[in-house]
């Protein structure tokens, strides 16, 4: 009988130093029970949505800054992020952005310049290229690329500061040309903003900035205030805040996506080393929103333990020990699959936004081809999520909540707007006559048949 295996490991002790760590449940589960099995991973990654009271908050939230403008989003600031800004620190001076870079050391400096030289790189070779041709009538059609106008990016600053998010996020719009950019990150107490953040705005070539964060950050974005101009498209991960803000400011402005709290799910085989592991799940946890999920799916029963124990090793050396602890507690959750073809079922119902395969090279290939909905691939052995969240090349921007069923990772494309484009002459619209007063008819649409029939 095939069966899975969830474990789920909780820890005990108040101070990381003194952390011990012990398995309090286990439970079985027939795999031939599908609607079982179904049942009861749904309900963890459920974990994952945004929870259903949030929603009127954030309505709320995004009503008094569409009415109130400026002064109510200060107000959310005060209230949300501690930091009292007069209307005119809103925006972060030139001045201040045009000297952020000088807080950089050399080596962070050349690390941030290569991070957007490899994300140039990568979606230069996703860029489309206007096309046209004849159809079956004799007409021109064809296909016109174009950058969109006004791009609004939120970078999340409250729990660490994500200088790789700029760079995920404005390469690509600067990348594919859009007219302006503005950027919202939310300030730390005091009014500041990292520095690093700033001075990575700075070398991808931001110019509008403003001291904004969370929800009021979405709807001043949406909405426009008197001193953040409304704008065409939202772009970039949050909280469940945030995420819940887009979702409902879709329409009247466009998203990218709902990249939410970071997940990461690992497969690994015997061969797998537990110090690797356990590394790369604390590295996903430590991100600090205390709602990321992680996920540990293997094919070996040793495997678990041994990386419990790394776990266990590793957490003292973590600067975000207790959250990442919580994380551990609550939100972790290790599958024992029978093979790897059960592991990829499994990776597939879940679509974590981020798959490490860290299986022997004989099956890393073959493995990754049945796993279709992941937000991003990391094949083998020798490849950490990391890469991929900093330098690497894709935009570590990825769904999560399950949302990789039906969304891809931000690319260039998404700050583009296609326009399809048709030329028809006489001739041509003669020939497509026949088939466009079938449709007419079909339809009940004398009109649309005459609008055709009057040229000829």
């Amino acid at each position: 009988m095939r069966c899975l295996k969830w474990i789920k490991i909780i820890e005990a002790g108040l101070h990381p130093t003194a952390l011990q760590v012990f398995l309090i449940q286990m439970q079985v589960i027939d795999y031939s029970n599908s609607e079982k099995f179904e049942q009861d991973l749904a309900d963890f990654c459920a974990l994952g949505k945004v929870p259903s009271d949030l929603s009127a908050k954030v309505s709320e939230i995004l009503s008094g800054v569409k009415n109130g403008g400026d002064l109510a989003a200060l107000r959310y600031t005060q209230a949300f992020d501690g930091a009292q800004l007069q209307v005119e620190e809103l925006v972060v001076s030139p001045a201040e952005l045009a000297q952020a870079p000088d807080s950089l050391s050399d080596t962070e400096r050349l690390a941030i310049m290569e991070a957007i030289e490899m994300v140039q790189s990568f979606h230069r070779h996703t860029l489309p290229k206007n096309w046209k041709t004849e159809n079956k009538h004799g007409a021109q059609v064809g296909e016109r690329f174009y950058p969109i106008e006004r791009v609004g990016l939120y970078i999340p600053g409250g729990n660490v500061p994500l200088v790789s998010t700029v760079v995920m996020t404005a390469v690509l719009a600067k990348l594919v040309g859009c007219p302006e950019i503005i950027v919202c990150t939310p300030p730390q107490a005091d009014g500041s903003i990292a520095p690093a953040m700033l001075a990575a705005l700075n070398l991808v070539g931001v110019e509008q900035v403003y001291r904004l964060g969370g929800v009021q950050a979405i709807a001043a974005m949406a909405y426009g205030t008197e001193t953040v101009p409304a704008v065409d498209k939202i772009f970039g991960p949050g909280n469940a805040y945030v995420m819940e803000a887009k979702r409902q400011v879709l329409g009247a402005v466009g998203i990218d996506l709902l990249p939410g709290p970071s997940e990461v799910m690992v497969i690994a085989d015997a061969g797998a080393h537990p110090q690797h592991i356990a590394a790369d799940l604390l590295a996903q946890a430590e991100h600090g929103s205390g709602k990321e999920l992680v996920y540990f799916v293997t094919t070996s029963q040793a495997l678990v333990a041994e990386v419990k124990s790394a776990i266990v090793q590793q957490l003292p050396l973590c600067r975000h020990a207790g959250k990442c602890k919580k994380i551990m507690d609550e939100r972790c959750l290790v599958v024992v699959c029978p093979d790897l073809k059960v592991a990829a079922q499994v990776a597939n119902r879940v679509a974590p936004e981020h798959l490490e395969l860290q299986v022997a090279e004989v099956d890393v290939e073959a493995l990754s081809t049945t796993i279709t909905t992941a937000g991003a691939m990391l094949l083998g052995y020798m490849t950490p999520t990391v890469v991929g969240d900093f330098v690497a090349g894709p935009s570590h921007t990825l769904p999560t909540g399950q949302a990789g069923r039906f969304f891809s990772g931000l690319q260039a494309t998404d700050f583009m707007r296609r326009t399809s484009v048709l030329k028809y002459d006489a001739e041509s619209l003669r020939s497509a006559a026949a088939t466009v007063n079938v449709f007419a008819s079909l339809e009940q649409l004398d009109a649309h048949g005459r609008s055709l029939e009057i040229r000829l």
